[in-house]
């Protein structure tokens, strides 16, 4: 059996064909378009019978509508199963993204305290522990929307693309910018690390997202990197939901 899961996010879209537990394409488009790529999918594998859309912007219902002509197509919200105990105390204002990355949690890592970093335009943690208790987490500006900010708030400073520092200290604007920006991710996400840990001793941490292989380069201590993870917590779901 295969799946097509459809992950619109705030920059771009996921397209990702499933058989099983394994992914076998995966492609980014903008959303912008979409259905048409859908169609060409639907067209090289004609054994897809399913789909799972996860939308963190608003969709047209014309355009769910349009899905839905092609494929049998679940749109994630609030009132999935979910493979959790879910104890968020706004469980309607929580991103289906954030819903997705916590079911991956629970397929691969059960029975154990997981700490899941999503680093895309804003950064996301979101903690599950070893009862399967989703607690919730933190949402923070990613990389891009903090340079931007300064950028969109400020008379002076420029609107750069993210390079690795080579240096703590800038010595120019620019060095500045990337040294404040870049590391202040890192400290964040590695103090955050930190907290959970002193009170979850046998944490797992996994790191996803778009700025997730970026942002490795940056740590010194163990994090698994899966640039997947929300695509494989998607099929996980639909499954889950299939059954």
């Amino acid at each position: 059996m295969m799946n097509l899961i459809i992950d619109i996010g705030n920059t771009a879209t996921k397209l990702a064909v499933f058989q099983s537990d394994k992914i076998l394409e995966v492609q980014a488009v903008p959303t912008k378009g979409m259905v048409s790529k859908v169609e060409k999918i639907l067209e090289k594998h004609p054994e897809i019978i399913q789909g799972v859309l996860s939308s963190v912007v608003f969709l047209e219902p014309s355009t769910i509508n349009l899905l839905l002509k092609l494929l049998p197509v679940k749109v994630l919200d609030s009132s999935f199963r979910m493979p959790f105990n879910n104890c968020y105390e706004t469980p309607h204002s929580l991103g289906v993204d954030r819903l997705a990355l916590v079911a991956a949690a629970v397929k691969h890592h059960p029975k154990t305290n997981v700490l899941v970093i999503d680093a895309g335009s804003c950064i996301t943690y979101d903690f599950i522990d070893a009862e399967q208790n989703y607690l919730g987490g933190a949402i923070s500006p990613g990389l891009q929307l903090r340079y931007k900010s300064l950028k969109a708030f400020t008379s002076n400073l420029p609107l750069l693309d993210k390079i690795t520092p080579n240096q703590r200290i800038g010595n120019s604007t620019d060095a500045s910018i990337h040294s404040g920006v870049v590391h202040g991710v890192a400290h964040e996400i590695e103090g955050t690390i930190e907290v959970y840990q002193n009170k979850y001793s046998d944490l797992t941490v996994i790191l996803t997202g778009g700025d997730a292989d970026f942002l490795c380069k940056q740590f010194k201590i163990s994090i698994f990197a899966n640039s997947i993870f929300l695509l494989e917590g998607l099929n996980f779901l639909l499954e889950f939901n299939s059954n």
